[in-house]
């Protein structure tokens, strides 16, 4: 496997649950998005085009507040299969503009990237942990975006779950769900794809539940554990009563209360800049990549 993969996600797993059909977005995720956009108020970029990736499961509210931060903005919907863009979806999203007064979304809902340099703002909210390669879909963020475009995203941390993993490994049983990337790395990796100046924070997010059923019925919403050392088949009811057991003992407290999950839950936003010049005998360059450098040296205050 590449060192730039994830060594904790199965890859078939990951594929299956992208192209498995959500009928609505997880409440954590719409959650997210609300917090996300409050970030857009800290640029100034503007923004006339831009691209959703999996608006779905990402957060179908996110798609209205991105919209009504930038009103006479079109957007493209990227879907992990094109048969994820269902009539029912778009109509969905067209009742929350009309209800927002908005108009027409001016969406080209594809399951295909937007074309190359066509956007100003890729947005990409609680997904990139749950993709096998981080660098192809940091790849596809960067082609898409223009020259002065920038991608927000957001995505589970490391201390996402951090409740369960102690009951699983007194138990025996693999890891609950895979590994997530820290947020200094994925500042690297930003900047390895080609991003500059990127911006990484993080905050936790407490969920609490009355009953382990209740738990466990919001996880299997949230997503699926792609870890490769998972359970290999189906687990029986008398495993499932085991869990609800350990969870009842080790997460409710003493003196009663809900029982409750962390989730760690990190933001990103980076810019795409002017492509270097390379420094050869014999260069050659694109006429697109020319008028980027010759704007970007424009811009560019006097030494």
């Amino acid at each position: 496997m590449p060192a730039h993969l994830p060594p904790t996600i199965d890859p078939v797993a990951a594929r299956r649950w992208a192209a498995r059909p959500l009928a609505q977005s997880p409440w954590l995720h719409d959650e997210v998005a609300r917090r996300m956009a409050e970030r857009l108020a800290w640029i100034r970029l503007p923004v006339r085009r831009w691209a959703q990736w999996e608006p779905v499961r990402g957060g179908r509210q996110g798609r209205a507040l991105v919209a009504a931060r930038y009103p006479d903005s079109k957007c493209f919907e990227v879907f992990a299969r094109t048969s994820q863009t269902p009539a029912a979806t778009e109509n969905v999203v067209n009742k929350w503009w009309q209800r927002l007064g908005l108009g027409r979304a001016g969406a080209l809902a594809t399951g295909e990237a937007p074309p190359d340099g066509a956007v100003q703002l890729v947005w990409a909210n609680m997904l990139a942990h749950q993709v096998a390669d981080p660098g192809a879909l940091l790849a596809a963020w960067h082609r898409a975006l223009a020259v002065d475009g920038f991608v927000m995203f957001s995505c589970l941390g490391p201390d996402t779950l951090r409740e369960l993993r102690a009951p699983y490994a007194d138990a025996g049983w693999p890891p609950p769900a895979q590994d997530f990337t820290d947020m200094h790395d994925w500042g690297d990796q930003l900047v390895a794809a080609g991003f500059a100046e990127p911006v990484m924070d993080m905050e936790h997010i407490t969920l609490t539940f009355e009953t382990p059923e209740r738990l466990l019925a919001e996880l299997r919403g949230l997503g699926r554990n792609l870890h490769p050392a998972r359970f290999a088949g189906l687990r029986t009811p008398a495993w499932r009563g085991r869990l609800e057991a350990a969870l009842e003992r080790r997460l409710r407290p003493a003196g009663g209360g809900p029982l409750a999950l962390t989730f760690e839950i990190i933001y990103g936003h980076a810019l795409k800049p002017a492509p270097r010049l390379a420094m050869a005998p014999r260069a050659e360059i694109t006429v697109e990549e020319m008028r980027a450098s010759l704007r970007q040296r424009r811009k560019a205050p006097p030494p």
